[in-house]
């Protein structure tokens, strides 16, 4: 609360408005109905993961919120403004990493960057300065040494890199990554990971899509599951997958036998266990549920229709605490045209 100088009264502090906000969003090309009502809030500086089967409408979703494509019926808005609607100067705080685009091979890196950074110099602001200085770019995304080397000699890891740098040239308020690191090895991976935290630090929304959950575990600040063209669940790693699964599994073994119990106290469960007669253990382990059980049964359970739908699911996971546990303007290779069905790489609706 805040106190007006000169009043009495207390005058509640306004909600900061999300970077992205989203309300009944509905997609339908021709009978075929691929969004349902998606309701998602993402604000400012949030990582947040999107997962779902394919098919599930998440290329559609992530299109609308780029300003790609039309919806047909729903409220959206990105930093404020209708993507659709959205001019040139609202483009230029969006940065875009696609699976692939179509590049110009015989280019070198360093006036690949120049030449798409160029595009967001006349949105330069004293409080966000366009573009990103293209040598601390190289640096940042792992391509130092590499800046004249033509595209077509990268290798996939270093081609990824450069993807990642182009999406992030115009130093943008939101950005999109759709299977960020594919193609990296562990390495760069983990240097990727790094990378992503120092950007969302300087209160960059991200939005990712990856069917790597370990990568959306480690990333993400939240997760939202999109099924039968809905968000069914939406809470931080830890929230879901205490929400899918209670219980922890404890497996020992001892005196040639091997023991597995599912147990809602697994501290207390452990001490009875140790302190029983027998032999030495020579073996032992407590295992949580993943996310990626967590995430299989959400899906599960919504397909199946065993129970759990939508509402059900946003209910459940409400009712748990969901903060994480203590432990670019567009691409004009891109078909903007709104409206048209096409099939994506990973074989769902766009």
């Amino acid at each position: 609360m805040t106190t007006t100088l000169g009043s009495t009264r207390d005058v509640p502090t306004p909600a900061p408005t999300p970077a992205i906000d989203v309300r009944d969003l509905r997609m339908s090309y021709g009978a075929t109905e691929v969004l349902r009502g998606v309701d998602l809030s993402i604000a400012t500086g949030e990582v947040v993961a999107l997962l779902g089967p394919n098919g599930a409408g998440k290329t559609t979703t992530i299109e609308i919120l780029e300003g790609f494509r039309a919806p047909s019926a729903g409220h959206v808005r990105v930093l404020g403004v209708e993507p659709i609607r959205g001019q040139d100067s609202w483009r230029a705080d969006l940065g875009v990493v696609l699976q692939s685009w179509r590049d110009h091979a015989r280019w070198r890196v360093r006036e690949t960057l120049h030449h798409f950074g160029e595009f967001y110099r006349p949105y330069s602001t004293p409080q966000r300065p366009r573009p990103w200085p293209v040598d601390d770019l190289l640096a940042r995304v792992g391509l130092t040494g590499k800046e004249d080397r033509q595209i077509m000699k990268l290798s996939g890891g270093e081609r990824r890199r450069l993807d990642v740098a182009i999406g992030l040239i115009g130093a943008p308020r939101v950005l999109f990554l759709d299977e960020p690191t594919a193609g990296f090895d562990p390495q760069a991976r983990r240097d990727f990971h790094d990378l992503i935290r120092s950007v969302a630090d300087l209160d960059v929304t991200i939005l990712l899509t990856t069917h790597d959950l370990d990568e959306a575990e480690k990333l993400a600040d939240r997760i939202l599951v999109l099924a039968g063209g809905r968000i069914v669940a939406d809470g931080s790693p830890d929230s879901l997958r205490r929400a899918m699964s209670a219980t922890t599994e404890v497996r020992w073994g001892r005196d040639g036998a091997t023991h597995v119990h599912a147990t809602d106290d697994p501290a207390t469960y452990l001490r009875e266990v140790l302190n029983s007669p027998g032999g030495p253990f020579t073996d032992l382990e407590v295992r949580r549920a993943s996310l990626e059980d967590a995430y299989l049964s959400i899906v599960h359970r919504f397909e199946t229709g065993q129970g759990l739908d939508a509402h059900e699911a946003r209910a459940l996971l409400s009712t748990i605490d969901t903060r994480p546990s203590d432990a670019t303007p567009a691409d004009p290779t891109r078909d903007p045209t709104p409206g048209v069905t096409s099939a994506s790489t990973d074989g769902e609706y766009r």
